[in-house]
């Protein structure tokens, strides 16, 4: 069976790798699992794992934060010694983060086929670091696994083959209906005094958000607003609690603690509202039935807004308050769309491994076989 990589680096990044790895597993592939290392929380790791129940990482490269160009070059040069040295038959990349990219460049130069999962999402906003990943690591891999029918279509509208591209569905849900039990057994509302339906979750980090003070100041004067009617709670994401003491706190949002796993989606289920700038969090609401106000000028997931229950209100703050009063009132209808059902895991290994067994196709290390002996 063939040896396969799956590169994680970053916390979102475990929740998609996740039912690949699984699925891969169950069918005998060997799976080797790397954690970049491009965010680590030392304080948050071991419950995230085990609220996953994910073994650890065979592999930690420790490559830390710095500068797009800093965290690339330093994920770059730490994984080619370990594609040279395991030699896989593939690599697994998920998401958009800087890793993904690095490695699906490292692979891609090695020769080793590349399988993108969460392949053809389109923000068309070139502010975002992430959409520059997403499209240049859509062009250098070998098969793209896009979770719903917009990315197969952009995917088509770009050019690439048909053999290529394949419909496989959210991993993301096939992690979120996984543990959904366990979350919803949590008592994590019970330890912030919360009832269900009685509160809304928000969450900033995006730093076309938090960097910028103006912005900031305008999202949270729309957030006080909202809890004029009801609490909000934010959770601190590492990278906003600086700024937010900076900008100041207003009265009526109460700060909480980053939050596990399960944690956080049992605040999302019970939430009766969540505004966020959090692809994941627009996906993970549409499959609760939650209604999501997704603070942004653009998204990457636009089937949350026609077949979910995602609206996109942008940074306006006016715009903000009055659809979050609206909603509160008159929430969107509960849909979900198809193939997010908790198998996506499961049609990628099939895919994958079929496509490493297709008769006549030389593995990675064949090949480099053939050559060392023609030399």
């Amino acid at each position: 069976m063939p040896r396969i990589i799956c590169v994680a680096g970053a916390r979102p990044n475990f929740m998609k790798v996740k039912p690949v790895m699984d699925a891969l597993e169950q069918r005998g592939a060997e799976v080797v699992l790397v954690h970049t290392g491009q965010h680590y929380d030392a304080a948050m790791n071991d419950v995230f794992f085990a609220d996953l129940g994910l073994r650890q990482p065979d592999r930690h490269l420790g490559t830390g934060s710095g500068s797009h160009a800093e965290q690339t070059a330093r994920v770059m040069l730490a994984f080619e010694p370990l594609v040279t040295e395991l030699r896989p038959d593939a690599v697994v990349v998920v998401g958009d983060v800087t890793s993904t990219l690095a490695c699906a460049l490292v692979a891609a130069k090695a020769g080793v086929p590349v399988a993108h999962v969460e392949s053809g999402l389109r923000s068309r906003d070139w502010s975002m670091p992430e959409e520059v990943n997403r499209v240049a690591t859509d062009r250098l891999s070998d098969l793209l696994f896009a979770p719903s029918p917009d990315g197969v279509d952009n995917l088509r509208a770009e050019g690439y083959h048909e053999d290529q591209i394949h419909l496989a569905g959210n991993v993301m849900i096939d992690t979120l209906f996984a543990n959904l039990d366990r979350a919803l057994a949590s008592d994590v509302l019970h330890r912030y005094g919360l009832t269900p339906g009685g509160y809304a979750l928000a969450t900033l980090h995006r730093p076309a958000n938090v960097d910028d003070s103006g912005m900031l100041a305008g999202l949270l004067k729309a957030l006080a607003e909202v809890a004029r009617q009801l609490p909000v709670i934010l959770p601190v994401h590492p990278r906003t609690a600086a700024r937010l003491e900076e900008a100041g706190l207003p009265d009526g949002i109460r700060l909480v603690p980053p939050a596990g796993y399960l944690d956080f989606i049992a605040l999302q289920a019970s939430a009766r509202l969540v505004l966020t700038d959090s692809g994941g969090v627009q996906e993970e609401t549409t499959a609760l039935g939650v209604p999501c106000l997704t603070m942004r000028d653009s998204t990457e997931r636009p089937i949350t807004l026609t077949e979910g229950t995602n609206i996109l209100v942008g940074r306006d703050p006016e715009r903000i308050i009055g659809t979050a009063l609206r909603v509160l009132v008159e929430p969107p209808a509960k849909r979900s769309p198809a193939l997010w059902d908790g198998h996506a895991g499961t049609r990628i290994a099939d895919v994958l491994l079929a496509y490493l067994a297709a008769p006549g196709r030389l593995r990675p290390t064949d090949l480099r076989q053939a050559v060392s002996e023609a030399a």
